[in-house]
């Protein structure tokens, strides 16, 4: 697993893709599975209909992320922000010691693992473009921008990742603050 003290002072994106890549390998389907157990807990109070789709939405997204990454041939330049990457892992690994079963252990491990490939690899989002939050409203892109209509409004709440993700708030969201 990706250590923040192990964070050399220099990292290129390629050199975090190969270590996010090696993460990856090791994720198998029942890990997946697992993660789909604490989906279903984290969403029991969600209305039926939504909470079939949100669970449905993020399982097949883990497994096509994780699969995504294994294949990823293509080329990233530059290096990372590795202040901010060891900070981002270090809020990471604070989730991951807290999660209190398997199933969320197996969740906070697929979810570290493909955050950290679209935030310092990808430079994408962490929620990908079309999730939608609701009331319908959802992530968007506007040629190299990525708008999220509950940035501004989450990025307060202490187990959230918004502080570290790519996107704006969506100036387009009433209540928003860009």
């Amino acid at each position: 697993m990706i250590r923040a003290d192990e964070i050399p002072e220099k990292l290129t994106k390629m050199e975090l893709l190969e270590m996010v890549k090696k993460e990856a390998s090791s994720v198998h389907i029942k890990d997946v599975m697992d993660a789909s157990v604490y989906l279903r807990e984290d969403a029991r109070y969600m209305p039926p209909r939504e909470q079939k789709e949100f669970i449905e939405r993020f399982t097949r997204a883990f497994f096509n992320r994780i699969r995504d990454i294994k294949n990823d041939k293509n080329i990233y330049p530059g290096e990372v922000d590795t202040e901010k990457l060891a900070e981002f892992i270090g809020f990471l690994d604070e989730q991951l010691r807290r999660a209190r079963s398997r199933p969320e252990r197996c969740f906070q491990r697929i979810a570290r693992i493909i955050t950290i490939y679209v935030t310092f690899v990808r430079e994408e989002p962490v929620h990908p473009v079309g999730t939608r939050f609701p009331g319908g409203l959802r992530v968007r892109r506007v040629g190299d921008v990525f708008y999220c209509p509950v940035k501004d409004r989450q990025i307060s709440t202490p187990t959230a990742l918004c502080r570290f993700c790519v996107s704006r708030q969506d100036p387009d969201v009433p209540g928003g603050h860009s």
